[in-house]
């Protein structure tokens, strides 16, 4: 198979003839800066700096030669502006917090504060407050809560609305030239058009808006979903129909060149439960989530990727239910999120993108042994029928052993191998 036919098997829930290999695709698939640079070196690679795609997690973009290297199945199409709100452009130098040599934005702007702290501001305007901090000893940025003193007989929902607005034309275009460049390496493509994650707890304190409005705050938001649903309601209403309308030019323009489409990254689980209720889930979220994913599967052949960390398995039939076809990253270390149980119950329905090995323990301070031995487990146990994106669980963090990263690698290939000879 060529990797699109791979991938398009495999979400079709037909086996393919070896697990497609994502890493790069996504926000949320990615690899740390510093990863991708020490993967470079391991395989030889020509000897230039990683380029930083996505500086709110300090992701390094997997350019072809390493995807080459790698063995990877899926090319991903990105947004033409960064969570903080500007194009990567005219690539600049500039050295991490510990030394790593990176290339960035030309609107990549920061200063450093008095507890050597990196502060980094929305659109590279420095006239505002910033948006985001990189700690001195830390790998990637936080949001910096900007929402000023809350009036509730003020509160009005349009102050949330600002970020949902019709696609521009040159963001139309912007998505047909990233698709057709991504069709044309024959991988499987899955693109990040946005503004289809309802309360995604990334983009709510808004880090790409110099004066964000309305409720911003991350704690704030939480409380809300329960305290002034009706706000959140309007919020949600707004944005679905801004995103249907979207949807409809960005299908236009770049028709089943997709295989999947990244509509939200909203977390709704923790190490041990979830952020909400059933009830509440089916209640505020799932009614505009069935209105997105149903446009698309009425009018598009692509599959929609819901990306939620954390103990998710009691909302699993909601999220089917609500029309998500993928489920990412599968974190297999929260509870009750065993692997064998999830494929068991819901394999047929959702495709797992993800689960390939855990990112919090074994992939960074584990063995290559150990990294070996539990690649091959999840591969046995997700692989059968298709269903099964192998990627780790989430991006690949900051200072992760390319010994281990490696082992991960090679223990896919030997089990593709295996598979391919059975």
């Amino acid at each position: 198979m060529t990797p699109r036919e791979r991938l398009r098997a495999t979400l079709a829930h037909r086996q393919p003839d070896r697990i497609p290999l994502d890493f790069g695709a996504t926000a949320v698939t990615g690899i740390h800066a510093s990863c991708v640079a020490a993967l470079r070196d391991y395989f030889g690679l020509e000897k230039r700096l990683v380029k930083v795609h996505e500086p709110y997690q300090m992701l390094g973009l997997v350019e072809p030669d390493l995807q080459e290297a790698m063995g990877l199945d899926v090319e991903g199409v990105f947004a033409p502006k960064t969570m903080f709100g500007f194009p990567n452009r005219n690539w600049k130098s500039w050295r991490m917090p510990d030394g790593l040599e990176v290339l960035v934005s030309e609107d990549f702007r920061v200063t450093v504060d008095a507890k050597g702290d990196t502060l980094i501001y929305p659109e590279g305007d420095t006239t505002v407050p910033p948006s985001g901090r990189l700690p001195s000893n830390g790998y990637f940025f936080d949001s910096i809560v900007r929402q000023p003193p809350i009036d509730e007989s003020k509160l009005n929902p349009e102050d949330n609305f600002e970020e949902f607005t019709p696609i521009a034309e040159e963001d139309i275009q912007h998505f047909r030239n990233e698709v057709a460049r991504a069709a044309a390496t024959g991988r499987g493509v899955i693109a990040t058009f946005g503004g289809t994650a309802l309360g995604d707890i990334a983009l709510v304190p808004a880090p790409f808006l110099k004066h964000p409005k309305g409720i911003r705050d991350v704690a704030e938001w939480y409380m809300s979903t329960t305290s002034r649903r009706d706000y959140v309601h309007a919020i949600f209403e707004r944005q679905c129909e801004v995103a249907l309308g979207n949807l409809t030019r960005l299908h236009a323009a770049v028709d089943d060149a997709v295989e999947a489409v990244f509509i939200c990254g909203t977390d709704f689980g923790t190490q041990s439960s979830t952020f909400c209720s059933v009830g509440t889930f089916k209640e505020l979220y799932m009614p505009y989530y069935q209105r997105i994913n149903g446009w698309i599967h009425q009018h598009t052949n692509w599959k929609t990727f819901k990306h939620s960390c954390g103990s998710v398995i009691k909302l699993l039939p909601s999220f089917i239910e609500a029309g998500f076809d993928i489920l990412n990253p599968v974190q297999c270390s929260a509870a009750g999120m065993d692997p064998v149980q999830l494929k068991t119950l819901y394999g047929d329905r959702l495709t797992f993108w993800g689960g390939g090995i855990d990112t919090q323990k074994v992939l960074p301070f584990g063995t290559p042994a150990e990294v070996r031995k539990q690649v091959l487990e999840r591969c046995r146990c997700f692989s059968s029928g298709g269903g099964f994106v192998f990627n780790s669980i989430h991006n690949v963090q900051a200072k992760t052993p390319v010994e281990n990263i490696v082992a991960m690698l090679k223990a896919v290939q030997e089990f593709n191998g295996a598979a391919a000879h059975a």
